[in-house]
């Protein structure tokens, strides 16, 4: 007969809940500091979470040895990733701190922060190098930090190695004011529609892609609806002639 847990007893033998994702630390760096929710900053917050304060860390630079995808100490499969690919940098006469803006391991998982011009030569490495063989892109995702003042927008790509049976994250940034990255269409054509959806909602520009255009919204919409900076409410509904107001303009209930 198997050992029952009491209510409420936690998991695990270091007494944490296994279920529940590790907890990120205080280290790293803070861009930003957010009170309340939705941008509600004058009492019509109804959503009760008025009194809210949370502070955006984004992670800072791991360290040597990086470890693995189950959490190991010692040198693992990040540190063999990290290798050859500073490796292959290395064999093509580039700097691989010039390349690599910093690596970050962050709750089990690798991800590098690549200068943006040295995106494609970053994703041809991965994808060819036998020892790395990256062969799927499995899209682009956009975010925009407005805090983090010369890189405000942020492109996340999700590798798969199919033949080494490994994941990692690639990270480029841009300004506000320049919002360019190079497109990765050529080395992973699947990125096609992916990148044309970032686009669309954040305004970032992937320069070389065979035909950037708006993939959800109307063509002539005007901003980028998934930017933090985009208004919530108190814009026209499509199609509709209703109007929704914005956060701070709704009723509360407080």
């Amino acid at each position: 007969m198997s050992e029952q847990k009491n209510p409420g007893e936690p998991n695990g033998e270091n007494g944490t809940d296994e279920a529940v994702p590790a907890q990120r630390d205080d280290t790293g760096e803070a861009i930003a500091t957010h009170r309340g929710m939705f941008g509600a900053d004058n009492g019509g917050d109804t959503s009760g979470y008025g009194g809210l304060v949370r502070t955006v860390r984004l992670p800072g630079a791991s360290t040597r040895p990086y470890g693995g995808p189950r959490g190991e100490d010692s040198y693992g499969e990040f540190d063999e990733i990290a290798d050859e690919l500073e490796g292959a940098l290395d064999e093509q006469g580039l700097v691989p701190e010039n390349v690599i803006e910093k690596t970050v391991v962050d709750r089990a998982e690798l991800t590098f922060h690549i200068e943006r011009s040295y995106l494609p030569t970053v994703a041809r490495i991965l994808r060819d190098d036998p020892a790395l063989r990256f062969e799927l892109c499995t899209g682009v995702s956009g975010v925009h930090f407005p805090g983090d003042t010369g890189r405000e927008l942020h492109a996340v790509y999700h590798l798969r190695s199919i033949t080494h049976n490994r994941l990692i994250r690639l990270e480029v940034s841009a300004p506000d004011a320049d919002p360019h990255v190079p497109s990765l269409v050529e080395v992973y054509p699947t990125n096609d529609w992916h990148e044309r959806e970032t686009y669309d909602f954040f305004g970032i520009v992937f320069d070389g892609h065979p035909a950037l255009t708006r993939i959800m919204m109307p063509d002539d919409w005007q901003g980028f609806p998934q930017r933090k900076d985009y208004p919530l409410g108190g814009i026209p509904v499509e199609y509709k002639g209703a109007r929704i107001p914005a956060p701070d303009q709704r009723r509360s209930y407080s």
